[in-house]
């Protein structure tokens, strides 16, 4: 999430998002538990575990990831996004085409 006045959303050329203590202990949390599923499938491949299982696992990590990057672009729209469009960038549009295409 964007802030008004903060040097981190808007320093130059350099693009960054500014995002709150909630949203990064949110996302963090996220990307732990997807951490751990991915060490899961670590150790099941250590343990010979058969394929169906680790297929499983690998699908649910996707689906996590995909879950994740969906939460973050919305956040990004309601964001970034609006704030380029408020400031004349209608450009952000075909940016945020070109995001989704790589997305999916």
């Amino acid at each position: 999430m964007s802030c008004a006045n903060c040097n981190k959303c808007n320093n130059g050329n350099a693009r960054s998002t500014h995002r709150s203590d909630e949203e990064k202990k949110r996302l963090t949390k996220r990307l732990n538990i997807i951490d751990g599923q991915v060490k899961g499938i670590n150790q099941m491949i250590a343990e010979d575990r058969y394929c169906d299982d680790v297929l499983i696992q690998i699908a649910a990590v996707t689906k996590s990831l995909q879950t994740l990057g969906n939460s973050i672009l919305e956040n990004h729209m309601k964001s970034c996004m609006i704030r380029e469009i408020n400031n004349g960038n209608v450009d952000i549009i075909e940016d945020i085409m070109q995001l989704v295409k790589k997305l999916q």
